[in-house]
Protein backbone atom coordinates (compact mmCIF):
# COMPACT_ATOMS: atom_id res chain seq x y z
CA UNK A 1 0.00 0.00 0.00
CA UNK A 2 2.57 2.41 0.88
CA UNK A 3 4.69 1.78 -2.78
CA UNK A 4 1.39 2.49 -4.24
CA UNK A 5 0.71 6.02 -2.26
CA UNK A 6 3.80 6.97 -2.90
CA UNK A 7 3.69 6.46 -6.46
CA UNK A 8 0.65 8.08 -6.57
CA UNK A 9 1.96 10.83 -5.02
CA UNK A 10 4.98 10.89 -7.83
CA UNK A 11 2.45 11.15 -10.30
CA UNK A 12 0.30 13.58 -9.06
CA UNK A 13 3.65 16.01 -8.59
CA UNK A 14 4.51 15.10 -11.64
CA UNK A 15 0.72 16.13 -13.57
CA UNK A 16 1.14 19.27 -11.75
CA UNK A 17 4.18 20.35 -13.36
CA UNK A 18 3.32 19.51 -16.11
CA UNK A 19 0.66 21.55 -15.46
CA UNK A 20 2.30 24.66 -14.94
CA UNK A 21 5.23 23.80 -17.64
CA UNK A 22 1.48 24.35 -19.81
CA UNK A 23 0.11 27.37 -18.48
CA UNK A 24 4.04 28.95 -18.84
CA UNK A 25 4.45 28.15 -21.97
CA UNK A 26 0.81 29.77 -22.77
CA UNK A 27 2.02 33.11 -21.43
CA UNK A 28 5.07 32.91 -23.51
CA UNK A 29 2.79 32.52 -26.50
CA UNK A 30 0.38 34.90 -25.91
CA UNK A 31 3.23 38.02 -24.83
CA UNK A 32 4.90 36.95 -28.31
CA UNK A 33 2.08 37.93 -30.51
CA UNK A 34 1.66 41.10 -28.94
CA UNK A 35 0.73 43.41 -32.29
CA UNK A 36 4.16 45.15 -32.84
CA UNK A 37 3.92 49.26 -32.11
CA UNK A 38 2.68 51.47 -35.19
CA UNK A 39 4.61 53.24 -37.52
CA UNK A 40 4.60 56.57 -35.91
CA UNK A 41 5.30 55.18 -31.94
CA UNK A 42 8.24 53.58 -34.03
CA UNK A 43 9.39 57.35 -35.44
CA UNK A 44 9.08 58.56 -32.08
CA UNK A 45 10.66 56.54 -30.45
CA UNK A 46 13.62 56.45 -32.59
CA UNK A 47 13.31 60.34 -32.98
CA UNK A 48 13.88 60.23 -36.60
CA UNK A 49 11.41 59.76 -39.75
CA UNK A 50 13.48 57.82 -42.55
CA UNK A 51 12.57 59.14 -46.30
CA UNK A 52 13.84 57.81 -49.57
CA UNK A 53 14.15 59.80 -52.71
CA UNK A 54 15.92 59.41 -55.99
CA UNK A 55 18.44 62.77 -55.02
CA UNK A 56 19.03 62.75 -58.79
CA UNK A 57 15.78 64.37 -60.43
CA UNK A 58 16.07 68.65 -60.23
CA UNK A 59 14.49 70.59 -59.00
CA UNK A 60 12.48 67.63 -56.94
CA UNK A 61 15.59 65.88 -54.99
CA UNK A 62 19.42 66.45 -55.80
CA UNK A 63 22.60 67.39 -54.97
CA UNK A 64 23.89 71.06 -55.53
CA UNK A 65 27.86 72.53 -56.35
CA UNK A 66 28.63 71.43 -53.12
CA UNK A 67 27.27 68.29 -53.00
CA UNK A 68 24.41 69.20 -50.55
CA UNK A 69 21.15 67.35 -51.18
CA UNK A 70 18.18 69.61 -51.67
CA UNK A 71 14.95 70.12 -53.58
CA UNK A 72 11.67 70.59 -53.22
CA UNK A 73 11.16 67.23 -51.78
CA UNK A 74 14.14 67.57 -49.01
CA UNK A 75 12.42 70.84 -47.99
CA UNK A 76 9.37 69.80 -47.65
CA UNK A 77 10.13 66.37 -45.74
CA UNK A 78 12.30 68.67 -43.12
CA UNK A 79 9.50 70.69 -42.93
CA UNK A 80 7.14 67.71 -42.20
CA UNK A 81 9.68 66.18 -39.48
CA UNK A 82 10.08 69.42 -38.02
CA UNK A 83 5.93 69.35 -37.79
CA UNK A 84 6.24 65.72 -35.88
CA UNK A 85 8.53 66.58 -33.77
CA UNK A 86 11.67 64.32 -34.88
CA UNK A 87 14.60 64.69 -37.36
CA UNK A 88 14.55 63.48 -40.81
CA UNK A 89 17.28 60.83 -42.47
CA UNK A 90 17.25 60.88 -46.35
CA UNK A 91 18.14 57.54 -47.93
CA UNK A 92 18.85 57.78 -51.21
CA UNK A 93 18.49 55.08 -54.39
CA UNK A 94 17.42 54.33 -57.79
CA UNK A 95 13.64 55.17 -58.37
CA UNK A 96 12.36 51.11 -58.87
CA UNK A 97 13.87 50.69 -55.67
CA UNK A 98 12.16 53.13 -53.66
CA UNK A 99 8.82 51.22 -53.47
CA UNK A 100 10.69 47.82 -52.41
CA UNK A 101 12.72 49.47 -49.83
CA UNK A 102 9.30 50.80 -48.40
CA UNK A 103 7.44 47.18 -48.22
CA UNK A 104 10.57 45.93 -46.91
CA UNK A 105 10.49 48.63 -43.63
CA UNK A 106 13.84 50.03 -44.60
CA UNK A 107 11.94 53.63 -45.02
CA UNK A 108 9.04 55.14 -43.23
CA UNK A 109 8.02 56.78 -46.33
CA UNK A 110 9.11 58.12 -50.11
CA UNK A 111 9.27 61.72 -50.79
CA UNK A 112 10.26 61.74 -54.63
CA UNK A 113 7.57 64.22 -56.39
CA UNK A 114 5.13 60.47 -56.67
CA UNK A 115 1.87 60.95 -57.96
CA UNK A 116 -0.69 58.83 -57.24
CA UNK A 117 -2.43 55.96 -59.70
CA UNK A 118 -4.61 53.55 -59.23
CA UNK A 119 -2.12 50.97 -59.47
CA UNK A 120 -0.39 52.53 -56.75
CA UNK A 121 -3.35 53.49 -54.74
CA UNK A 122 -3.85 50.05 -54.27
CA UNK A 123 -0.84 49.04 -52.40
CA UNK A 124 -0.51 51.92 -50.41
CA UNK A 125 -2.21 54.90 -48.36
CA UNK A 126 -0.78 58.35 -49.85
CA UNK A 127 -0.42 61.59 -48.00
CA UNK A 128 -2.70 64.51 -48.39
CA UNK A 129 -1.64 66.32 -51.69
CA UNK A 130 1.09 68.75 -51.85
CA UNK A 131 1.87 69.44 -55.45
CA UNK A 132 -0.20 69.09 -58.44
CA UNK A 133 1.68 68.87 -61.46
CA UNK A 134 0.58 68.20 -65.11
CA UNK A 135 2.59 65.26 -67.95
CA UNK A 136 4.60 67.15 -70.72
CA UNK A 137 5.40 65.01 -74.20
CA UNK A 138 8.36 66.68 -75.35
CA UNK A 139 10.75 66.18 -78.37
CA UNK A 140 13.25 67.80 -80.54
CA UNK A 141 12.50 70.78 -82.15
CA UNK A 142 13.19 69.93 -85.49
CA UNK A 143 10.36 66.62 -84.73
CA UNK A 144 7.31 66.79 -86.38
CA UNK A 145 6.03 63.45 -86.08
CA UNK A 146 4.88 63.73 -82.48
CA UNK A 147 2.02 66.29 -81.69
CA UNK A 148 0.13 64.57 -79.47
CA UNK A 149 0.14 61.46 -77.09
CA UNK A 150 -1.55 59.44 -79.57
CA UNK A 151 1.65 59.53 -82.26
CA UNK A 152 3.85 58.03 -79.29
CA UNK A 153 2.19 54.41 -81.05
CA UNK A 154 5.19 52.39 -81.90
CA UNK A 155 8.00 55.06 -81.14
CA UNK A 156 10.45 55.06 -78.67
CA UNK A 157 10.58 57.10 -75.39
CA UNK A 158 12.83 57.46 -72.22
CA UNK A 159 12.11 57.69 -68.66
CA UNK A 160 12.67 56.08 -65.11
CA UNK A 161 11.68 52.57 -64.70
CA UNK A 162 8.42 52.10 -63.37
CA UNK A 163 7.62 55.81 -63.49
CA UNK A 164 4.21 56.98 -64.01
CA UNK A 165 5.65 58.54 -67.43
CA UNK A 166 6.85 54.64 -68.52
CA UNK A 167 3.32 53.81 -67.66
CA UNK A 168 1.56 56.32 -69.63
CA UNK A 169 4.25 56.08 -72.43
CA UNK A 170 2.98 52.66 -72.85
CA UNK A 171 -0.59 52.89 -72.75
CA UNK A 172 -0.14 55.17 -75.85
CA UNK A 173 1.81 52.41 -77.62
CA UNK A 174 5.38 52.72 -77.35
CA UNK A 175 7.69 50.75 -79.07
CA UNK A 176 10.07 50.79 -76.29
CA UNK A 177 11.59 52.47 -73.23
CA UNK A 178 15.05 53.50 -72.57
CA UNK A 179 15.84 53.56 -68.83
CA UNK A 180 16.91 56.99 -67.24
CA UNK A 181 18.49 57.57 -63.65
CA UNK A 182 18.43 61.52 -64.35
CA UNK A 183 16.72 64.33 -65.74
CA UNK A 184 19.62 65.38 -67.91
CA UNK A 185 20.42 61.95 -69.34
CA UNK A 186 16.89 61.71 -70.40
CA UNK A 187 17.17 65.17 -71.76
CA UNK A 188 20.10 64.16 -73.55
CA UNK A 189 18.98 60.98 -74.75
CA UNK A 190 15.73 62.73 -76.96
CA UNK A 191 18.82 65.05 -78.04
CA UNK A 192 20.72 62.24 -79.49
CA UNK A 193 17.70 60.85 -81.23
CA UNK A 194 18.24 57.83 -79.30
CA UNK A 195 14.64 58.26 -77.80
CA UNK A 196 11.81 60.31 -80.00
CA UNK A 197 10.18 61.88 -76.98
CA UNK A 198 9.87 61.78 -73.55
CA UNK A 199 7.07 62.64 -70.75
CA UNK A 200 7.89 64.32 -67.65
CA UNK A 201 6.32 66.52 -65.11
CA UNK A 202 5.62 70.04 -66.77
CA UNK A 203 7.73 72.18 -64.22
CA UNK A 204 10.22 69.67 -64.14
CA UNK A 205 10.53 70.55 -67.96
CA UNK A 206 10.75 74.01 -67.18
CA UNK A 207 13.40 73.81 -64.71
CA UNK A 208 15.67 71.99 -67.06
CA UNK A 209 15.07 74.45 -70.05
CA UNK A 210 15.92 77.43 -66.88
CA UNK A 211 19.00 75.74 -66.55
CA UNK A 212 19.67 75.11 -70.26
CA UNK A 213 17.71 77.54 -72.58
CA UNK A 214 19.49 76.57 -76.11
CA UNK A 215 18.48 72.83 -75.63
CA UNK A 216 16.47 71.79 -79.01
CA UNK A 217 13.39 70.92 -77.37
CA UNK A 218 9.94 71.78 -77.14
CA UNK A 219 6.64 70.20 -75.64
CA UNK A 220 4.03 69.53 -77.96
CA UNK A 221 1.34 67.96 -75.86
CA UNK A 222 0.48 68.26 -72.10
CA UNK A 223 -2.36 66.61 -69.89
CA UNK A 224 -5.47 68.55 -69.28
CA UNK A 225 -5.93 67.04 -65.61
CA UNK A 226 -3.02 67.80 -63.08
CA UNK A 227 -1.62 64.56 -61.14
CA UNK A 228 -1.62 64.71 -57.34
CA UNK A 229 1.64 64.66 -56.00
CA UNK A 230 1.82 62.96 -52.26
CA UNK A 231 3.33 60.76 -50.28
CA UNK A 232 3.36 57.30 -50.31
CA UNK A 233 2.82 55.23 -46.55
CA UNK A 234 2.33 51.92 -46.39
CA UNK A 235 -0.97 50.34 -45.91
CA UNK A 236 -2.93 50.69 -42.46
CA UNK A 237 -0.64 53.31 -40.92
CA UNK A 238 -3.54 55.23 -39.98
CA UNK A 239 -1.93 57.39 -37.38
CA UNK A 240 0.94 58.33 -39.21
CA UNK A 241 -0.44 59.33 -42.13
CA UNK A 242 -2.36 61.46 -40.23
CA UNK A 243 0.33 63.06 -38.68
CA UNK A 244 1.83 63.36 -42.14
CA UNK A 245 -1.40 65.35 -43.00
CA UNK A 246 -1.36 67.60 -40.35
CA UNK A 247 1.60 68.56 -40.61
CA UNK A 248 1.55 69.06 -44.64
CA UNK A 249 -1.59 70.91 -43.66
CA UNK A 250 0.21 73.32 -41.02
CA UNK A 251 3.05 74.12 -43.67
CA UNK A 252 0.19 75.18 -46.41
CA UNK A 253 -1.00 77.31 -43.83
CA UNK A 254 2.16 79.07 -43.33
CA UNK A 255 2.49 79.50 -46.39
CA UNK A 256 5.82 77.44 -46.14
CA UNK A 257 4.61 75.46 -49.20
CA UNK A 258 4.15 78.12 -50.79
CA UNK A 259 7.42 79.76 -50.65
CA UNK A 260 8.86 76.46 -51.28
CA UNK A 261 8.01 75.90 -54.47
CA UNK A 262 8.38 79.05 -55.61
CA UNK A 263 12.05 78.64 -54.58
CA UNK A 264 12.40 75.48 -56.98
CA UNK A 265 10.23 76.08 -59.66
CA UNK A 266 9.22 79.98 -59.61
CA UNK A 267 5.62 78.93 -59.55
CA UNK A 268 3.55 77.70 -56.70
CA UNK A 269 2.39 74.18 -57.54
CA UNK A 270 1.24 73.36 -54.32
CA UNK A 271 -2.39 74.60 -55.01
CA UNK A 272 -4.90 73.12 -57.60
CA UNK A 273 -5.60 76.68 -59.21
Amino acid sequence: MKTRALLLKKALANSSALALLVTLTACGAQGSSAAPADQLSQVREKGKIVVAMEGQWAPWTYHDETDKLVGFDVEVAEGIAEKMGVAVEFVEGEWDGLFAGLDAGRYDCIANGVEVTDERAEKYDFSTPYGYIHTSLIVKNDNTDINSFEDLAGKTTTNSIASTYEMIAREYGVKDVLGVDTIDETMNIVLSGRADATLNANVSFYDYMSVHPDAALKEVAQTKDASLVCIPIRKGETAFKEAVDKAIDELRAEGRLSEISTKYFGSDITNNN
